[in-house]
């Protein structure tokens, strides 16, 4: 009988679609240096269906998850609680040397506090981000997750600076770029080769993705902004992949698509990134659409009053504009007034790079395990 070596394993949790461009420049990363750990992707279940889920693994070159843990609909509290105890019976029973969460929804927040609880490291991929509004349910959980986690990955230096501000041991903080931007370089060749929908020429078109539910949960606010973008779609057609949630409320309020809009269904993660690199601007609440037009360089016009990613604004890639505002933003691109982007820092395809050499010296003192043959 023989005895090989057992690499510990790193738990990599997935719970919504917006999490698995940021896993994947880490998986990615992990897979192309010497082996020291055993990547696992753990799916809470959070975004579950094909549409929101399932067809980006392939997308981005994911494997299907090793485990999936089932866990979908309800409140914050119910989703939160209901993760929370599964990761927990998962981590009793299959105890990772440490658990990697990414971004600010609930399923995170959930991973991150079981893992703790159960005396298991955490790094918070996308750590720092703060937009100031604390009634967001986002905003909670990446302060929540930030608190507790004992390595924080930023996506800027600013970012990483706003940590040790905070009281975060220098040790745990590294700006390691943006795992989003590292993951758009590696798939763009793969996007630009997608046809565009039916009528749209490359330059012609906006993109339009609402999905907040500040902008899309009351009517007068829904209504409000339905009202901009149809103003809007005067100067340019607005290509809309239509999220669940937003649809599901319009239909609740009886409110119509306007006019000049090209209604999309939830497109994979290939489909939309052509889509948004081939557009003239888009109109967004939506986080990581900041990120990724920022990387393209394509102008966005953000349709919050707040933006966790000011960076993107100070590299002049972005804008926080009204829905009263947004025509005008609009023709304001249109007539030139819009200049070109000052790059990103550490927005580059080395993020997933990073991050590997700052678990490779965490996990260097982790003893591998011997299973006996």
């Amino acid at each position: 009988m023989g005895r090989r070596l057992m690499l510990p394993e790193l738990h990599l949790v997935a719970s919504a679609r917006p999490n698995l461009p940021k896993l994947a420049a880490l998986w990615h990363a992990l897979a192309e240096a010497p082996a020291f750990c055993r990547p696992v992707l753990v799916h809470t279940g959070q975004h579950h269906d094909a549409a929101m889920f399932a067809g980006h693994l392939e997308d981005l070159g994911l494997p299907a998850p090793e485990v999936s843990l089932g866990v979908s609909g309800g409140g914050h509290a119910a989703l939160t609680g209901r993760a929370m105890l599964a990761c927990e019976a998962l981590w009793q029973g299959r105890r990772p040397a440490l658990v990697v969460v990414p971004g600010d929804v609930d399923g995170t927040l959930a991973a991150a506090l079981a893992a703790r609880k159960l005396r298991i490291p955490v790094a918070h991929l996308e750590a720092g981000l703060r937009c100031g509004d604390r009634d967001m349910p986002e905003e909670i959980n990446r302060r929540a997750v930030d608190a507790i986690s004992d390595l924080l990955w930023a996506p800027d230096h600013a970012t990483a600076a706003r940590l040790l501000r905070e009281g975060h041991a220098p040790e745990a903080v590294r700006a390691v770029g943006n795992s989003m931007i590292d993951t758009l370089l590696r798939r763009l060749p793969a996007a630009r080769v997608r046809a565009l929908p039916a009528g749209l020429l490359p330059g012609g078109y906006g993109v339009l993705t609402l999905h907040r539910p500040a902008n899309v949960d009351s009517r007068p606010a829904l209504a409000a902004l339905l009202g901009a973008v149809a103003e809007a779609a005067h100067a340019l057609p607005l290509a809309w992949p239509l999220h669940p949630r937003t649809a599901k409320r319009m239909a609740e309020f009886g409110l119509e698509m306007p006019p000049g809009i090209l209604p999309l269904p939830p497109l994979g993660y290939l489909d939309f990134l052509s889509l948004l690199s081939r557009a003239r601007l888009v109109a967004t609440d939506s986080g990581g659409v900041q990120e990724e037009a920022a990387g393209l360089d394509v102008p966005c016009l953000t349709l919050r009053p707040s933006t966790e990613r000011p960076v993107t604004l100070e590299s002049g890639a972005n804008q926080l504009v009204t829905p009263a505002g947004l025509p005008a933003a609009v023709a304001r691109v249109l007539s030139g007034g819009w200049p070109p982007a000052r790059p990103i820092p550490l927005w580059d395809a080395e993020v997933g790079a990073r991050m590997v050499a700052h678990l490779r010296t965490t996990l260097a003192a982790a003893e591998p395990m011997l299973e006996t043959a």
